[in-house]
């Protein structure tokens, strides 16, 4: 297990000081490349100062969101430094959302500043980081700032609403996080995955605050993986279940190809991992080396496992690293090790709140609260997921949320009612499957092309049933599992069997 020692409570610095101290340490040493650039220490002080005084000079002030809706690279790392160099709160984003929900989104986090290239010139809290960097070539120290809240990344409820959820930790330099996730001194960290995810933006501030070398990937690509992770002798790297799955379908002979001796560290999360993955990994890399993590942006509590655990639980999530976790009936019943029910984590009594919503209020049963996971414990405390309470739908590593699917299908004038659900796939753990009731005949290809405008691309549906029946009773209420057993039952009917 990954456990955090209690120790003397170190003096704290902020973000922006820890970050001018190592620029004055080793300024021409790499802090976060991403395909052919690279920006050194000195580099990363210098602009991000440019870009925060920039932002000054739009009225940005301590305590102020700051929105960053960038894709990956070195800009990311400098737009959030930028931030916290003022006193404010980055707020990923992801660059590819539609204007509809990005609206959605600012609407809600309120900021004095958004940070993209994703066509919102005419927005007059928008600048790119071009933009911010022209604007101002002074390099000069600002004042030291400590932002109040470290981060603010954004989520989905359960009716697919955005909300934030703002970390209680400040934006200061904790040693902490890079020792919780086994990051040690001249480590080099690789990230594949987007950085407007709490876990990749979480471990980008544990891995740059530490004085590491942050090595970005623009887009997953399961070869390109590989190949960053020997050309810069990687040592620590984070993957989600598809990507896993997906380097495991690289050709042998391509994984071979490339030399992978120098990874001492894989953490995964984000979503279940399918075991004969985890397997897999486990015999590539060896049991001490693969971690997974379990818990939410809210941070009440973690669990973790390695794989020499798993291999004794296998299935499990871990145990907790910090607060506790129980499981509760529908009662409010604590249940005993080995009945599911309802996972409630909560911190450690006496510490701050680890966060709060803005957008959304807690579900809490006493001083325990749930993010919707069904579960158990065994008698040694390992935790073990089953499903999702809701009706949220995982897709590879992403949430998404039928309701919102459903309201921009139902905004095409054809279509009456919808219900939208998961259903396996090797590959993304679940695709999305639309079924429609309409008015008229509409082509599939027509809602897709309704859809490009209001949803991301991983909410839109990969396939489209038509039925002739309304979906959704005067209440506005469908049964989405029970549509959901339908298909997977006619999926499973032998060839020659009746499907209604």
């Amino acid at each position: 297990m990954v456990q955090v020692q209690p120790q003397e409570t170190p003096q704290l610095i902020s973000l922006g000081e820890g970050l001018a101290r190592l620029a004055a340490e080793r300024p021409d040493e790499p802090a976060v490349s991403c395909e052919h650039t690279t920006r050194t220490w000195r580099e990363l002080h210098e602009r991000s100062t440019r870009m925060a005084r920039a932002l000054q000079q739009r009225g940005v002030r301590e305590g102020d969101f700051v929105t960053i809706a960038l894709a990956n690279d070195p800009d990311f790392a400098e737009a959030a430094y930028a931030a916290w160099k003022l006193g404010a709160v980055p707020q990923p984003a992801s660059s590819k959302l539609p204007q509809a929900e990005l609206g959605a989104l600012l609407e809600l986090a309120k900021p004095s500043a958004v940070i993209t290239r994703i066509g919102l010139s005419a927005h007059q809290l928008a600048i790119s980081p071009e933009e911010a960097l022209a604007a101002c070539t002074d390099a000069q120290p600002l004042p030291d700032r400590t932002a109040p809240w470290l981060k603010a990344p954004t989520s989905g409820g359960s009716t697919g609403r955005p909300k934030l959820i703002v970390t209680g930790q400040q934006g200061v330099v904790d040693p902490i996080r890079a020792q919780f996730w086994g990051m040690p001194p001249g480590a080099v960290v690789l990230m594949p995955a987007p950085l407007y995810h709490n876990g990749p933006f979480s471990i980008l501030v544990a891995a740059l605050s530490a004085g590491l070398h942050v090595v970005l990937l623009p887009k997953f690509d399961a070869q390109t993986t590989l190949r960053e992770i020997e050309r810069h002798r990687a040592s620590w790297l984070y993957v989600v279940p598809t990507m896993m799955s997906r380097i495991l379908h690289l050709p042998q002979d391509v994984r071979e190809r490339y030399d992978l001796s120098s990874l001492k560290c894989i953490w995964h999360t984000a979503a279940p991992c399918p075991p004969a993955v985890k397997r897999a990994w486990i015999d590539w890399f060896g049991p001490e080396v693969l971690w997974e993590l379990y818990g939410g942006t809210e941070s009440q509590s973690v669990t973790a496992i390695n794989g020499v655990d798993w291999l004794a639980h296998p299935g499990s999530v871990g145990r907790p690293v910090f607060g506790e976790v129980a499981v509760f009936d529908e009662t409010g019943k604590r249940l005993s090790p080995g009945e599911t029910g309802l996972v409630y984590v909560r911190g450690t009594p006496g510490d701050p709140p680890s966060y709060h919503y803005v957008g959304a209020e807690p579900e809490r049963l006493g001083d325990w609260e749930t993010l919707g996971d069904m579960g158990r414990l065994d008698a040694e405390g390992f935790l073990y997921l089953t499903d999702r309470r809701t009706d949220m739908i995982l897709v590879g590593g992403a949430n998404v949320y039928p309701a919102e699917v459903e309201a921009a299908l139902e905004e095409h004038p054809a279509v009456l009612s919808s219900a939208v659900i998961g259903l396996p796939d090797m590959d993304l753990g679940n695709r999305i499957h639309a079924i429609v009731h309409t008015s008229a005949e509409v082509l599939p290809e027509a809602l897709q092309l309704h859809l490009v405008s209001r949803l991301a691309p991983y909410k839109r549906p990969h396939s489209i049933e038509f039925v002739a029946e309304a979906l959704k009773d005067d209440a506005g209420k469908v049964r989405r599992f029970l549509l959901r057993q339908q298909r997977l039952s006619a999926q499973a009917a032998p060839p020659d069997a009746p499907v209604r």
